[in-house]
């Protein structure tokens, strides 16, 4: 593995991973949905992010595919090194292609959670996102069951996504947010959730950081990642991609420029 990562490295979870992740939502097939047009190349994409790059911050949901690429993650890096963090998301349904809709019932984020567990091949998520707060249950039945999970041993650490100010200061009294993941690009600049992760001393993990793609038109890489990377060391973007070469593009720009 190389011992080098790129951009540096943050604790998230009590884990020092590399600072830059790879998002694994695009090794599936259209619309989120499915198998991946080429496993092989999927799993060569993990592969090569883990032992090649030195990648550690591995990030993916069971909503992907859905279930498909916490099966591809194992296939491609089971038994894991010590030092990768493989982190999921529970909480949202898939009816159908391109569609999402959330669902924090206590009952079937404690099912995400147990089904997640047998798809990676561990016995502890060390770090769980409540993928989206489902506005149709209490909030506090979506963390307390979190929770409940954390102290049972099969969650390490919990993280929240796609929040809102209010959200995190109504989640943070009752419990200790390992991260927090929000849309964050040179196009969506703007997230005051950002400032409020600094100021906690929370991991900032921001999706789309590279607008899927068309944040950085024209090849140039290196300029939307390093623009996040200066906003602050609490930030640690995952950017993904189903390309191995377009994965030795994003390693190469933040080595070359990306670095803050």
């Amino acid at each position: 593995m190389n011992n080098t990562p790129p951009a540096g490295t943050i604790t998230i979870a009590g884990k020092t991973v590399s600072r830059i992740g790879l998002g694994t939502m695009r090794l599936t097939g259209p619309g989120t949905w499915g198998d991946p047009a080429d496993r092989d190349q999927a799993i060569r994409v993990l592969h090569q992010a883990v032992h090649t790059y030195g990648i550690t911050h591995i990030d993916t949901a069971n909503a992907y595919g859905p279930h498909t690429v916490e099966h591809l993650i194992r296939d491609a890096l089971h038994p894991y090194p010590e030092e990768v963090l493989i982190a999921t998301k529970v909480g949202m349904l898939r009816p159908a292609p391109d569609n999402w809709a959330p669902h924090g019932h206590p009952a079937y984020l404690r099912a995400c959670v147990e089904a997640s567990l047998r798809r990676l091949g561990i016995e502890r998520l060390e770090l769980c996102y409540l993928h989206r707060i489902d506005t149709q249950v209490p909030v506090a039945d979506q963390i307390g069951t979190l929770q409940t999970l954390r102290d049972e041993g099969k969650i390490g650490h919990i993280g929240l996504s796609k929040i809102v100010p209010e959200d995190f200061h109504r989640v943070t009294k009752e419990i200790t947010v390992a991260a927090v993941q929000n849309v964050l690009n040179i196009h969506q600049r703007y997230d005051p959730v950002l400032e409020l992760c600094h100021d906690h001393g929370i991991p900032y993990v921001p999706y789309r950081p590279l607008d899927a793609g068309s944040a950085a038109r024209g090849g140039d890489i290196s300029t939307p990642l390093s623009w996040l990377l200066q906003l602050g060391p609490h930030i640690a973007p995952i950017p993904g991609t189903s390309s191995p070469q377009h994965l030795a593009d994003i390693v190469n720009a933040v080595a070359t420029g990306g670095q803050s």
